[in-house]
């Protein structure tokens, strides 16, 4: 929709005229559905794009940027014919997502607390609570790094729906890592010989997490936004977080006389259900985009190869952890095959393979 400016030789933003522009309704843009959502309407095109409607060009530019204004088409390698065709399945933006983050919150400080008047700790495995202590000690590190990743990556996205989703995307993450901090130093504090510093010392040192790390890191020091939020919800979350999560942490707990940690670990695999569809959604939009689609598919395949060969050798690493509980509901193997088989599903939708 071209723009025509209503005040002759003003750079002022706003000062333009549009179909439509004296309308009670935001009809500025062309809504995914037959009419526009709430969602649509506080989140597409918030963000500037001298493409569309800004006659004066860019108003804001960062001090040390590229130069060319505040956000640009190069920051990714990925191509798009239209940047601003993305809408996220989940549909959130920040009163939905304060409102959900705000439930999960409660959830998990209440069972906690419940947990804790009701003494379920006594019954908790000894060897299980070094693995806690340890393990999932160390797991939050890796939820910390993953959220950091992609606040970052989020300043780069081309449009506010991108960054939305890459945003909200990074706030579970660092929920879940804060939601794992103060769980484990509460039900520490009732537990004799606990060490808070055990989980950080693992993370740092221990020969099993340091492949994590490695793969983690990768991702953080990436350049390209949309590699972060490919990598994180592509290729490490299925072969490596949901592998952790819900492959030894939800099956292992009750199996050791732990009902405490799974409801608290439980919000982080539906966040995940909700940035996953997010990314495959933006992702698929890309790969099948009919000018630059091939250019994309080629450039996803090398992120798989690259975060995938990293993600492979860090799940085998974390291997020797489902032989230290004293009840073994599960086999690494187990587990890994299903890993392996939900990144492959994944990736055919978008036309992709390991």
């Amino acid at each position: 929709m071209v723009a025509t400016s209503s005040s002759v030789g003003s750079g002022a933003a706003g000062a333009a005229t549009f179909v439509g522009s004296n309308s009670r309704k935001y009809n500025y843009y062309e809504p995914r559905g037959k009419r526009a959502t709430h969602y649509e309407d506080v989140t597409v095109d918030v963000q500037p794009d001298p493409e569309r409607y800004l006659i004066q060009n860019w108003i804001i530019e960062f001090d040390g940027g590229k130069g060319g204004g505040a956000y640009q088409k190069d920051f990714t390698a990925a191509l798009s014919s239209n940047w601003h065709a993305f809408r996220a399945p989940d549909q959130e933006w920040e009163r939905t997502h304060y409102q959900r983050q705000s439930k999960i919150c409660t959830m998990v400080q209440t069972v906690i607390a419940n947990a804790r008047k009701a003494g379920a700790h006594a019954a908790f495995d000894k060897t299980w609570n070094r693995i806690l202590q340890a393990h999932l000690g160390a797991w939050k590190h890796a939820e910390f790094g993953l959220g950091t990743s992609l606040m970052q990556a989020q300043r780069y996205g081309y449009t506010q729906m991108i960054n939305n989703a890459t945003l909200t995307n990074s706030s579970y993450k660092l929920r879940l890592a804060q939601d794992i901090t103060l769980y484990l130093a509460e039900i520490g504090m009732d537990i004799d010989g606990w060490d808070d510093e055990l989980g950080k010392k693992t993370w740092l040192e221990d020969a099993t997490w340091q492949p994590t790390r490695e793969a983690i890191e990768t991702i953080m020091g990436s350049e390209d936004y949309l590699e972060q939020y490919f990598a994180i919800n592509l290729v490490f979350e299925p072969l490596v977080g949901e592998l952790f999560r819900s492959g030894f942490l939800m099956q292992a707990a009750a199996a050791n006389n732990d009902f405490v940690t799974p409801p608290v670990i439980s919000a982080a695999e539906a966040d995940y259900e909700r940035n996953l569809a997010n990314t495959i959604d933006l992702m698929y939009l890309l790969a099948n985009d009919e000018e630059h689609g091939a250019h994309n598919k080629a450039l996803f395949q090398s992120w798989v190869k690259k975060h995938g060969d990293l993600a492979d050798k860090a799940a085998l690493a974390l291997q020797p952890i489902w032989s230290q509980p004293h009840s073994k509901p599960v086999s690494f193997e187990d587990v890994k095959a299903v890993s392996n088989e939900r990144v492959g599903q994944i990736l055919t939708e978008l036309g992709l393979s390991r």
